[in-house]
């Protein structure tokens, strides 16, 4: 039997160039190599629990014990107004969101470096490494709402109405960490320091953010710069759509948050891409 051999002409070539200009995005990757992003978030997420004592519970341990620090220092003892919620649905229905973006936070801006192996090796849309690391992400958000539907029925706190809302605000929670991720990751890769400055900027923007308060005590001549926290508008949405706060409802502040969001995600994705060919060398 005559084996084939296939002719130059039979074989595809494939020409890799670097973006040209700083808008060169070429998100039609990100469809091709859809099932790579599949397979790296399945993958992140089996290591995130790989060889751990509890499992999918650090999920749900990091927000509730914040919550429960939160409603004893700030519920209790300092007296925080939570308008008219107890103080443990106020601060948990905030901390679910929080979360979700401080740990995408963290795993994204190490994504390119703890893939450095990947990078040198194959080509791919490097985008690909700090999307995936956040939609692992989800998963924890997912196991961590159940905990706040029981928080919910053991204080009597009804749903305000239907929760498809969340849905938007869950996804304007990734756009905001795919943005700044995307800054951190591609900044990782030439400056090391990030991983000591990340935990810092996710532990002040906490502060910032109405969590552990509402941000109904934010002097009203002030909201409108308060909401260039992207977060502020997230937390607010989770807070309206479920909770039913009127400080929280879509209004001038809500739609400047969103607005960064997007500013923060085109301007992280138009970084990222740019510096995305310096990648290999310096990983």
């Amino acid at each position: 039997m005559k084996a084939i051999t296939p002719s130059a002409n039979d074989v595809p070539v494939v020409h890799l160039r670097p973006p040209r200009g700083w808008f060169s995005l070429n998100l039609r990757d990100l469809w091709q190599y859809r099932e790579l992003i599949y397979f790296l978030t399945w993958r992140d997420l089996k290591v995130r629990y790989k060889q751990t004592l509890l499992g999918a519970l650090w999920a749900v341990l990091r927000p509730f014990m914040t919550m429960v620090v939160f409603s004893i220092f700030f519920g209790e003892l300092g007296k925080v107004p939570s308008e008219n919620l107890p103080y443990p649905v106020f601060a948990y229905t905030g901390l679910l969101p929080w979360e979700l973006f401080a740990t995408a936070l963290t795993v994204a801006s190490h994504s390119l470096v703890n893939n450095r192996h990947m990078i040198t090796k194959i080509y791919f849309p490097r985008v690909i490494l700090p999307m995936a690391s956040i939609l692992a992400g989800v998963v924890d958000f997912l196991i961590a709402s159940v905990v706040l539907a029981g928080i919910m029925l053991y204080f009597g706190t009804p749903l305000a109405g239907p929760v498809w809302p969340v849905i938007f605000f869950l996804l304007l929670t990734l756009i905001t960490a795919l943005g700044v991720g995307l800054w951190l990751a591609a900044l990782n890769v030439m400056y090391r320091d990030i991983n000591y400055i990340t935990p810092f900027l996710s532990q002040f923007w906490l502060l910032i953010t109405p969590i552990a308060y509402g941000s109904s005590l934010v002097p009203e001549s002030w909201r409108i710069l308060y909401a260039l926290n992207p977060m502020v508008g997230v937390v607010n949405g989770f807070r309206w759509a479920l909770l039913g706060m009127e400080s929280g409802a879509p209004g001038p502040m809500m739609w400047v948050s969103v607005l960064v969001s997007l500013l923060l995600l085109v301007s992280g994705l138009i970084f990222f891409r740019r510096m995305e060919r310096q990648f290999a060398d310096m990983v």
